[in-house]
């Protein structure tokens, strides 16, 4: 085996990437950065009523978002299943497989109910199959003869399998718990753990870092390198990740919430994603969260890869709080430190699906739209937020939040006072936030109000919206001409 660390991700293409499968492949990606190793990607295609091109498209695009290509690859499966089938062969001729000549109905493609018969048998004691030890010479004629057979490994009928796996430990299983396992079906088709096994070995792989679902197959796994006579390489099980409510996270089950795509279209940071990521199920010690990609790769290591499982808490019905409120913390504390310029394509691809995008933004307006940013990022989470919650910065079109009317608008008086401060912001001579905010309070303590009455009004009568920036700070930003317009619109609103 070679010194240089060699490890994989393998996704099946039967569905996007999502959020278990992100985390699988970033635990891998950091790992072969941390020892200046090989990250390989191989897509597990051999499902093909399952698998799709769309599919194999959303997983490259995925990791390509989350900046995790791979050094090498990607390979696909099905393009091995020649290889796949000389090992079994091999395995034959060596005396350490067998061709199973039982019936389909009983031998590999067994019915539930015949799959837990065996279970039970394994329990007390394995029962050898009559053709376990067929001279290879019959079993060959009667191949060659046309007779459909599987390929079956001899498993030691005495014994224990072990293994020390890297986050869980040591693990042991008695050799008689494990029946002859089917190699190669009777219509030629590789299965899963030989499949795995082999394209492992021709990829050198040092290193097999995945999820805990997949513990119980290394025992199996373990004993075909074994038979074709390899080092094992060393295995490291991830665990699970439940979704709310702690049952186990299935891209099926819960849909798009848990793509990794979901999450690029919903206006996220990848860099930050990948931060959370790291988190759900590894803790680098100490209270530091905030990582960049360098300082995870110089912290990551196994060891400290929890045992328990993690919890990844959304709620799609909530349009505002939709995922996990660490992964929209963390998010929002990415893009409050990013250059303005790194933040701005993000906004500008929200605008865009949102068709609130003007291409002066990028031309003489841009300075008001990097100001417009720097003035609303403090209070948003995500670069989706700049198209919904601040839609009232890129568009006259918006809607008055309901209690923000009733809580802001409802004083009779308004309808006065706001048409009056338009007026008095038309007359200024200089429309800055010190000149807005002097005559805002003069006008008010002319009229016998408070300040503030007036300041929430205006929040509502701009943005639609009973919180935000400094409400002068909008006024600047908006300009003196919507400014105006607004609380003279808002009138209308007033006492509803």
């Amino acid at each position: 085996m070679t010194d240089t660390v060699r490890v994989r991700f393998a996704p099946s293409p039967t569905g996007y990437l999502h959020v278990g499968g992100a985390r699988t492949a970033l635990f891998n990606w950091l790992f072969a950065r941390q020892h200046r190793g090989v990250f390989i990607l191989r897509i597990e295609d051999t499902d093909m009523q399952r698998s799709s091109e769309a599919m194999v498209e959303g997983i490259l695009e995925g990791l390509h978002w989350l900046g995790l290509d791979a050094d090498e690859g990607p390979f696909f499966q099905s393009s091995f299943v020649d290889e796949h089938r000389r090992a079994a062969r091999l395995l034959v001729e060596q005396g350490k497989a067998y061709y199973d000549f039982t019936p389909k109905e009983e031998g590999d493609d067994k019915t539930v109910k015949e799959r837990i018969s065996d279970r039970v048998r394994s329990q007390t004691g394995r029962e050898p199959n009559p053709y376990r030890d067929l001279p290879v010479e019959e079993a060959l004629r009667r191949v060659e003869a046309g007779e459909p057979a599987a390929i079956r490994l001899k498993v030691p009928l005495e014994g224990v399998s072990k293994f020390d796996d890297l986050v869980y430990g040591p693990q042991e299983r008695d050799y008689s718990d494990i029946e002859d396992l089917v190699l190669i079906r009777s219509d030629g088709h590789p299965l899963y753990n030989l499949g795995v096994v082999v394209d492992d070995i021709e990829m050198r792989i040092t290193h097999v870092i995945r999820g805990q679902d997949h513990l119980t197959n290394t025992h199996k796994q373990v004993l075909i390198y074994e038979a074709l006579g390899v080092q094992v390489p060393r295995f490291a099980h991830l665990p699970l990740i439940f979704a709310p409510g702690r049952e186990k996270l299935s891209k099926r089950k819960h849909g798009e919430i848990v793509s990794v795509t979901t999450y690029r279209d919903r206006g996220f940071v990848p860099d930050a994603l990948v931060n959370f990521l790291a988190l759900l199920g590894w803790s680098p010690g100490g209270d530091q969260e905030i990582m960049s990609r360098k300082e995870l790769i110089e912290k990551f290591s196994l060891e400290n890869v929890n045992k328990a499982s993690a919890v990844f808490n959304f709620n799609e019905a909530d349009p505002r709080d939709w995922t996990d409120p660490k992964a929209l913390w963390m998010n929002a504390e990415y893009m409050r430190a990013m250059p303005l310029d790194a933040v701005a394509p993000l906004v500008a691809d929200q605008l865009k699906k949102a068709a609130l995008w003007r291409e002066e933004y990028d031309g003489e307006k841009k300075e008001w739209f990097t100001h417009a940013i720097d003035l609303l990022r403090a209070r948003y989470r995500t670069a989706a937020d700049f198209a919904e919650m601040g839609r009232p910065y890129f568009s006259d079109e918006f809607d008055y939040d309901p209690v923000a009317v009733k809580k802001n608008l409802k004083d009779e008086r308004l309808k006065d006072l706001l048409a009056g401060l338009g007026r008095r912001l038309a007359a200024l001579e200089d429309f800055t936030h010190d000149t807005a905010e002097a005559a805002l309070r003069a006008y008010s303590e002319e009229q016998g109000v408070k300040a503030g009455l007036l300041i929430n009004a205006a929040r509502t009568a701009l943005t639609g919206q009973a919180v935000g920036p400094s409400m002068f700070d909008i006024m600047i930003t908006l300009g003196r001409e919507r400014t105006v317009e607004r609380l003279n619109r808002a009138v209308a609103l007033v006492g509803q």
